[in-house]
């Protein structure tokens, strides 16, 4: 079984290699950003909860996001593994997700750690924003923010998964087949 974090900063294609890796792996996906979109859409009071919080770049509450994950790891026990893209973004979160899976026999299998220079993930970003229509990303101020907060909350926990030797650093730059290749290659090497 694979569970699979897939990590690096907004812009980085965490979305776009995650599709691809759940066909090719059979994995299911949970994209926390997608999850809490969602939540706020539906105008849950989670999500009006996200929503104050995230309106200037910043993160959601780690109470927030571990209340997710936590249902969707009781609705998904039987599965060939997951992809969680956007999950742990603090090391709290990490230690809590671990208890959780140890609590339902599974481990995290490894961390792939997507590395994309900032000016690169600006660019992505504002790109993105003119297809998508995400406010967050159609502005630079706060893509550069919310660069600035993974910087500060979420890239630390890259070493919690490196103290336990499952952080694979990989080259996010280039066209997605590449990239996905890396990925693969990195993934294939934990068999």
């Amino acid at each position: 079984m694979l569970n699979i974090v897939l990590f690096g900063p907004p812009g980085a294609g965490k979305g776009t290699q995650a599709e691809k890796l759940m066909t090719h792996y059979n994995l299911l996906h949970l994209s926390t950003g997608e999850v809490i979109r969602a939540e706020i859409k539906a105008a849950t009071p989670l999500g009006l909860r996200a929503a104050e919080q995230m309106k200037d770049g910043s993160l959601a509450s780690d109470d927030i996001v571990i209340g997710i994950i936590e249902n969707y790891l009781k609705a998904n026990k039987d599965t060939n593994g997951t992809i969680f893209d956007g999950f742990p973004r603090t090391t709290p979160q990490a230690e809590a997700f671990d208890k959780m899976l140890e609590q339902i026999g599974k481990r995290v299998s490894a961390m792939i750690c997507l590395e994309v220079p900032d000016d690169v993930i600006v660019e992505r970003l504002l790109n993105r924003g003119k297809v998508s229509g995400r406010a967050d990303d159609q502005s630079e101020e706060i893509i550069r923010n919310r660069i600035e907060v993974y910087k500060k909350q979420t890239a630390v926990v890259k070493e919690f998964y490196k103290k336990q030797n499952k952080c694979i650093e990989v080259d996010g730059t280039g066209s997605i087949d590449e990239i996905f290749e890396r990925v693969c290659k990195a993934i294939d090497s934990l068999s």
